[in-house]
């Protein structure tokens, strides 16, 4: 390998352990080709523009202009070029993170077979690397290798791959930190350059035979970035890979770890070759480079120049890009190309298909369990919330009389509770919002269905969210003094266990619609707000507008609020409330009832309504989440 000054924490992964090279060997060549790829979006005008020409066609903008290039093992092949000129897009399109109108089957080739299928195919080849570290914080490296380790490696065994992650650690460097949490910007981790290698691992832990990374030395120091692309130059070196990526001006001793650079400007290929042929093209140009700077960072302050003389300056370095057309890849083929086929899972385990969605629902359920103990301030707010909340509220309604006030200040408490507990949920909305993008990488790589997620997301939180219906309904219904039969206590807490799913569903649903946290609030105060209005609370359901009937019929407040009413007075239907001088009784339960129309007991048909609501609006998540994660690019 080159040398080059480098710091001694990036010694220990110069050379891959024994158990990675010794596949060194085993490994399959593969040469990743690029004919005349352009890429071509379609742009909507402006507000103006769009007001006044509203039959206008959205406007078609040329992000790549004929990029060709050949790529092939044990070598570095760096993108460049100034902002906007599409480095990301290639990297995108080449890893098949592209949709099916956009992908041209015909202009990417590996080993001479054309990628004539779908990007599904490129996908399964290659690793991706993001240039944003979308990793979980609460987990730490070994954990986060691990459970990617168990969602791509699925037929390997649990010691196997613990082999894999500790010697996949010792490559990265990651040893020393494997125990330490991953972290961001709110919870203090492992630095910059560590977590990137992290992410690293993470698309790397199946072992793809051609890597693309975008960016990775973004937001990294001059140390941190070195360390990286030694990293990668080593791992291309000892593991026979192709490595793509693109990069912003580089320095002088990461330059020694690329074997070829790409110089991209305006979408079209300025420079394809050796860092020697680009100061060759620069002096035919009759320019003089600086010695303060190198020929890359040169070749960006002259790109006009470069750009208009590159008919007469390409040299092609990538003779076999025109001497053979490429064949048509079967499947077969394909799935061959990988040194392991862990994504066909469905094809492979055939009767075990079962089996695996088990073993995914499984290892979900263990993640989410760690992130929630971890995550003190939800642990922490839901408990307290409860807890105060509850005692709060009971102070309040302490030892309710029965009478007719009582019974007015029973609805105004079973309204405030259902307000109170409905929106108790939000504060779950930005860990949510977190979780999506690594849930969106995740299952866009195969590494689980969506559907899963969803059924280890609904166990975990089910348990925990029945806790706090617990601590919240004892003080409340105890302490006020609501019907003292113990059936209808524990009917109580089992329908505040129903409201707090509900509103935990809703949420989700939320949160998978909402682009972020203000939207996603404000959303969901407004839905709340809407539902509580046309509860039947405030306004009488005849006297509801007819168009805003609808509104009272999927209200999250109605049936909870007639469920407690009910649970609260169909027991006590014969007693009197009210009494006039005589001893004649004017309100009794079932008076009560009747004011609200609950002239039969409809509470279990109220608790299905509630729990179809809870259902509901997670297929609704799962509908969203998984069209979300067919097309997303990350």
């Amino acid at each position: 390998s080159p040398q080059g000054s480098t710091s001694p924490s990036s010694s220990s992964y110069h050379s891959p352990p024994p158990s990675l090279s010794s596949h060194h060997h085993s490994r399959t060549c593969h040469k990743l080709t690029v004919r005349n790829l352009s890429y071509t979006i379609h742009l909507k005008g402006s507000i103006p523009d769009s007001f006044f020409h509203l039959a206008q066609k959205p406007k078609p903008v040329e992000v790549l202009k004929s990029v060709s290039f050949v790529a092939r093992s044990s070598e570095i092949v760096a993108i460049l070029g100034p902002s906007g000129t599409g480095k990301s897009s290639l990297l995108r399109i080449v890893s098949g993170r592209v949709n099916d109108k956009y992908f041209d089957p015909c202009s990417i080739s590996i080993d001479d077979h054309l990628m004539m299928r779908s990007p599904d195919q490129l996908r399964k080849i290659c690793g991706f690397v993001a240039q944003e570290d979308n990793l979980l914080p609460l987990l730490t490296v070994r954990e986060t290798l691990i459970f990617s380790a168990k969602f791509r490696l699925k037929e390997m065994s649990s010691k196997g791959k613990e082999a894999r992650v500790e010697s996949l650690m010792q490559e990265l460097g990651l040893l020393h930190v494997a125990d330490s949490f991953v972290g961001d910007e709110e919870n203090r981790g492992i630095s910059g350059g560590e977590r990137k290698r992290v992410s690293i691992g993470v698309d790397m832990i199946h072992d793809p035979p051609i890597l693309l990374l975008d960016e990775p030395t973004s937001g990294l120091d001059s140390s941190s970035a070195l360390q990286v692309i030694e990293l990668l130059a080593s791992m291309a070196k000892a593991r026979e890979r192709t490595v793509l990526l693109s990069i912003h001006q580089p320095s002088y001793r990461i330059l020694r770890y690329i074997s070829k650079f790409l110089l991209l400007s305006h979408g079209s290929v300025v420079h394809n070759g050796s860092l020697e042929l680009l100061e060759e093209n620069i002096q035919r140009l009759g320019f003089q480079i600086p010695t303060q700077l190198n020929a890359l960072e040169f070749a960006m302050e002259i790109m006009p120049a470069l750009e208009a003389s590159t008919p007469k300056l390409t040299v092609v370095e990538d003779k076999d890009l025109y001497e053979s057309y490429p064949r048509v890849w079967s499947d077969e083929e394909c799935n061959r190309i990988q040194q392991r086929d862990y994504e066909d899972d469905n094809k492979r385990m055939g009767n075990f298909w079962f089996f695996s969605n088990l073993l995914e629902i499984m290892f979900l359920c263990s993640r989410f369990w760690k992130i929630i103990y971890r995550t003190k301030q939800l642990f922490l707010a839901r408990t307290m919330q409860a807890i105060v909340g509850g005692l709060g509220l009971a102070s309040v309604y302490v030892k309710v009389r029965k009478d007719e006030e009582g019974v007015a200040e029973r609805l105004g408490l079973f309204a405030f509770s259902l307000s109170f507990l409905l929106s108790s949920t939000v504060e779950a909305l930005p860990i949510y919002l977190q979780e999506r993008r690594v849930l969106m990488k995740e299952a866009s790589r195969g590494a689980y269905k969506i559907s899963s997620y969803m059924i280890a997301n609904t166990i975990v939180f089910m348990p925990f969210l029945f806790a706090v219906s617990i601590l919240f309904a004892v003080p409340v219904y105890w302490i006020v003094g609501l019907n003292p039969s113990i059936s209808a206590f524990a009917f109580f807490t089992f329908v505040v266990w129903l409201i707090i799913l509900m509103a935990s569903s809703l949420v989700l649903f939320l949160s998978a619609i909402s682009p972020d946290f203000i939207s996603g609030n404000s959303l969901i105060c407004t839905v709340l707000g809407s539902f509580f209005l046309f509860s039947g609370y405030f306004i009488p359901k005849d006297n509801i507008p007819k168009y805003w009937l609808f509104m009272y019929y999927v209200s999250l407040y109605r049936y909870p609020l007639d469920t407690l009413l009910t649970n609260e007075y169909w027991s006590l239907r014969n007693e009197c409330f009210s009494w006039r001088p005589g001893n004649m009784c004017i309100l009794s339960g079932n008076d009560v009832l009747k004011s609200r129309g609950l002239e039969e007991d409809t509470r279990w048909i109220n608790v299905g309504i509630m729990f179809g609501f809870f259902l509901f609006y997670r297929v609704l998540c799962w509908i969203i989440l998984a069209r979300k994660a067919s097309t997303t690019t990350i």
